[in-house]
């Protein structure tokens, strides 16, 4: 059994938990959290399983490196903290622990990172013998394996367009909601996630990625936008009030442009409520789905909708994310200690998964 830690029990985190309770190869061995009233409670409760795990939260991170866990999920945000997620990731790699993370958009592929980031990861690699995937839903399968694999389906192909197409009413990160994408906003006023080259720091180490895994090369990366504001007051059942006249919908495209042509898309249609931008892509049912649309012949569409924690669309995303994370860390153990991308880990069956039994 490989002992396993998670680090952070918040979206991503108390999916990680369940995820590696599942998984017949890991054991939870510890979990680390940042709010003091979580210290001491037991894994089980923090992440919604209906049984006690046998684990106490802590926030000693030095005690639970000290106890040399071989795999660490890292489900701590780095949105708005990327320096110290990289910094907690490099302690962790020093360590000598494969780490698995949504964290880090940088490093989605590696190859294309800047030094600044990629080198300390790699020495921390060198000096302790541990390995860092970096992998999550969108960015993540929703536009690596998922796009690739439906490719290979094609007798030609002419565009791959990956979309998601979510109401952000359900999602449960109000700050990353109002401010970092601009719902409520003014229509004047500029979310950090949709400034200009923002998405492509993002989503373009997906166009790279896809690029080198169909053999084609990027002349360069392209961004898109539109916005709309809402045309009428809406409260949300977790977030409260967004008023009339404030950004309501957001649609923009990270392209990846192959001899003068969109070739390879990223889009995202995110909306507060469904009355908003009614003419956009949306969900064939439900609050949210992945799209991936094979323009050739044939034409190829599939749609993805995950769910977890009672029916939610967001929840069930991340839960996908960390189930490609999860199931990555047997592979990684029995790998020499590197940095991964998506094309060197395979997407494998739920080997002893299919109806376990648990406490």
């Amino acid at each position: 059994m490989i002992s396993t830690t998670v680090w952070g029990t918040g979206n991503v985190g108390r999916a990680a938990i369940r995820a590696v309770e599942a998984h017949p190869a890991l054991r939870l061995t510890s979990v680390l959290v940042h709010n003091p009233d979580k210290v001491g409670r037991d894994a089980g409760e923090l992440s919604g399983l209906d049984y006690q795990v046998g684990v106490a939260a802590t926030d000693d991170i030095d005690a639970v490196l000290a106890t040399h866990p071989r795999a660490i999920v890292y489900a701590a945000s780095g949105d708005i903290r990327p320096d110290d997620a990289l910094a907690d990731i490099v302690r962790a790699l020093r360590a000598g622990a494969i780490v698995v993370t949504p964290a880090l958009y940088a490093l989605y592929d590696p190859r294309n990172a800047s030094a600044d980031i990629r080198d300390p990861v790699l020495a921390a690699i060198a000096e302790g013998g541990g390995s860092l995937f970096v992998s999550g839903v969108d960015p993540g399968w929703g536009n690596d394996v998922l796009p690739l694999l439906l490719s290979g389906l094609g007798g030609t192909v002419d565009v791959i367009r990956c979309q998601e197409i979510f109401d952000y009413a359900t999602y449960d990160q109000p700050d990353s909601v109002r401010y970092l994408v601009g719902m409520g906003q003014p229509m004047d006023y500029q979310p950090p996630m949709l400034a200009p080259t923002v998405p492509t720091m993002v989503w373009g180490g997906q166009i790279r990625l896809m690029a080198r895994a169909l053999g084609v090369e990027i002349d360069e990366i392209r961004e898109t936008l539109e916005r709309r504001q809402l045309e009428t007051t809406i409260t949300t059942p977790s977030m409260g009030e967004f008023v009339a006249g404030t950004q309501g919908a957001v649609r923009f495209e990270v392209q990846g442009i192959v001899e003068g042509e969109p070739r390879i898309i990223i889009e995202h249609v995110t909306r507060i409520h469904a009355s908003c931008a009614p003419d956009w892509p949306a969900p064939a049912d439900g609050d949210g789905a992945h799209r991936v649309i094979i323009e050739g012949r044939p034409r190829i569409e599939v749609t993805i909708e995950a769910s977890d924690e009672n029916g939610n669309r967001a929840a069930g995303g991340n839960a996908t994310a960390v189930g490609r994370l999860v199931s990555a860390i047997d592979w990684l153990a029995a790998a020499e200690p590197g940095l991964y991308d998506a094309l060197d880990i395979p997407l494998r069956p739920a080997v002893g998964k299919l109806g376990r039994k648990h406490p």
